[in-house]
């Protein structure tokens, strides 16, 4: 048998032969590129504690919901909040330079994690977005939730439309479909019927509901005389194509003042055209721009008190080039740039908050209980 290679020299330091001994300069998770280290979004703390939240006096606060059992369609938004949290290639202290703002050094903003969900149960999955987003809100953060089918609205505004009571919340909606449908397929709880939900519970009033962008050949005319009797206020795509889209927002922006006391924004990514936005459950053709959606969310979030947000239906399997779920990550950013030119102007944005009842939940932390396979 061959004697192994032997090398004399036992003591060569191979650090200092290759020039690797020299000192480098080590940086933080948060300026690291977005591809090294801990995933979250834009590379924020990772902070899932409300005590902590509470603490640090938490600004806003980005929430996963990764759930997409309810939809009716294409499936796979359960992977948009992953999806969104990558779609990202700056780190560290940014500049918008459509705001000439640095958010990050005006707010404090923590990834707050995600809700607690398992696959294949719709109505747990809702409980546990619930008390997710209600934790999260009632610390005073303004929650962004990423979703996950647009059946998380539900229970995500519900739960911001409680911690701020008793003011009252308004809906800004954006979306290609209205989701007011009464059930889908005698699924109540499904993405078709989210908006419903809200106001036929109570959390939302009717009046206080705007939608922008409903286009395409849904809902039936049944749902729009449901719509009408409830109050509801929408724009229809072919207004933006009429009138533009500075003009539909403008409108949009006075009727979610005239009301509520607190404006919950809510974005599906459908309401974009397919073309640039093609990862999605639902894709409708003829959508708006990603550009006067963007320039949207900033002008809106500018002229409310924002209590919370979502943006959901990036469903990146239909994705080939992260662009959907590129749009998403920049829907949330833009919110969040605002915000900062809310605070630099002196404006609120965090919440007092307020302290929920203890014992509120069935008592015991979540435990692993195996899974299937």
């Amino acid at each position: 048998m061959a004697e192994r290679p032997h090398d004399p020299d036992v003591n060569r330091d191979f650090a200092a032969l290759n020039g690797w001994d020299r000192e480098y300069e080590s940086f933080t998770d948060f300026d690291l590129p977005t591809y090294v280290g801990p995933l979250s979004f834009m590379k924020l703390p990772w902070v899932t504690d409300p005590a902590e939240l509470r603490r640090r006096e938490i600004d806003v606060a980005i929430v996963g919901a990764p759930f997409d059992d309810a939809v009716t369609h294409r499936p796979g938004a359960r992977f948009g909040p992953r999806a969104i949290r990558e779609a990202q290639y700056t780190s560290g202290s940014i500049n918008s330079l459509q705001l000439d703002v640095e958010p990050f050094e005006v707010l404090n903003v923590v990834d707050a994690g995600d809700a607690n969900i398992v696959p294949a149960w719709i109505d747990r999955a809702h409980a546990l977005i619930y008390r997710k987003v209600l934790d999260v809100a009632s610390t005073g953060a303004i929650p962004i939730v990423l979703g996950g089918d647009h059946s998380i609205t539900w229970p995500s505004a519900t739960a911001v439309a409680e911690v701020r009571r008793p003011g009252s919340i308004g809906i800004v909606h954006f979306d290609a479909h209205a989701d007011t449908a009464a059930d889908d397929w005698g699924v109540l709880n499904g993405h078709g019927t989210p908006m419903r939900r809200l106001i036929e519970s109570g959390a939302v009033k009717g009046r206080n509901f705007v939608q922008i962008g409903l286009r395409g050949y849904w809902p039936p005319v049944e749902t729009f005389e449901w719509m009408r009797e409830q109050g509801l206020r929408w724009h229809l795509m072919r207004e933006i194509e009429e009138r533009g889209a500075e003009a539909v927002v403008a409108q949009a922006i006075d009727e979610a003042l005239d009301g509520p006391d607190f404006v919950y924004l809510s974005l599906d990514i459908d309401v974009i055209d397919p073309g640039m936005a093609p990862g999605t459950g639902t894709p409708e053709p003829g959508g708006m721009l990603s550009r006067e959606v963007l320039r949207a969310i900033r002008q809106i979030v500018a002229a409310v008190d924002l209590a919370g947000m979502d943006v959901v239906e990036v469903s990146p399997p239909y994705d080939h080039a992260e662009t959907t779920a590129m749009v998403a990550n920049r829907a949330a950013l833009e919110a969040i740039s605002a915000l900062a030119v809310r605070r630099t102007a002196g404006k609120p944005v965090r919440w007092a908050g307020r302290e929920l009842p203890p014992g509120r939940f069935p008592a015991g932390s979540p435990e692993h209980h195996g899974h299937p396979g």
